[in-house]
């Protein structure tokens, strides 16, 4: 059954087809939510709060993407949210209990805004096609058939832009990635 036949069974409130593209997508946005917060419980929580939504919006959801990419999306943004909430807390927690939690160092947020800045300019430093490539896989989460799709490509090109993309990252992120580190 195609996404578009799935989400027509689900805006008439079909509980199997819902079924349906939990078990097909599930797993993918708990993996998803737990590579950006690095807390399973937490990815599962945000996965179950997609889906759920996903259910109370379905009379109404209309989508300019694949189900998939829908699904990724809000998985990452609801990730995103969190670590923005959890980052806003440590900040007040100083102000909140400041004998039990010790602020960042000016030099740890440095470093990090030094790599953030080194790993944007790189990517832009991409060629074209392999900052493309890259960008839809690591930012938007498709897979590569998806990729070749979008792109009118062979999935081997996708494989090898991508290749070609990570050995440039590597090369130029040198200096910030522990020894022998992958990206």
């Amino acid at each position: 059954m195609t996404d578009r036949e799935l989400l027509d069974r689900l805006r008439g409130g079909d509980s199997e087809a819902f079924d349906a593209i939990f078990r097909e997508h599930y797993a993918q946005l708990v993996g998803v939510a737990d590579g950006m917060l690095g807390d399973r419980a937490a990815a599962e929580e945000i996965a179950q709060e997609v889906m759920l939504e996903l259910w109370r919006r379905r009379e109404s959801i209309t989508l300019e993407v694949s189900l998939r990419a829908y699904l990724v999306r809000a998985t990452r943004n609801r990730a995103l949210n969190l670590l923005r909430h959890e980052r806003i807390a440590r900040r007040s927690q100083p102000h909140l209990a400041p004998e039990r939690v010790a602020a960042p160092t000016a030099d740890a947020e440095l470093i990090e805004r030094e790599i953030d800045a080194a790993l944007r300019q790189a990517i832009r430093e991409l060629p074209a096609r392999c900052r493309e490539v890259f960008e839809l896989s690591r930012v938007h989460g498709l897979r590569y058939a998806e990729i070749a799709r979008t792109l009118d490509i062979s999935v081997k090109t996708v494989e090898a832009q991508m290749g070609k993309a990570l050995r440039l990252l590597r090369e130029r992120l040198a200096a910030w990635l522990p020894d022998g580190g992958d990206l």
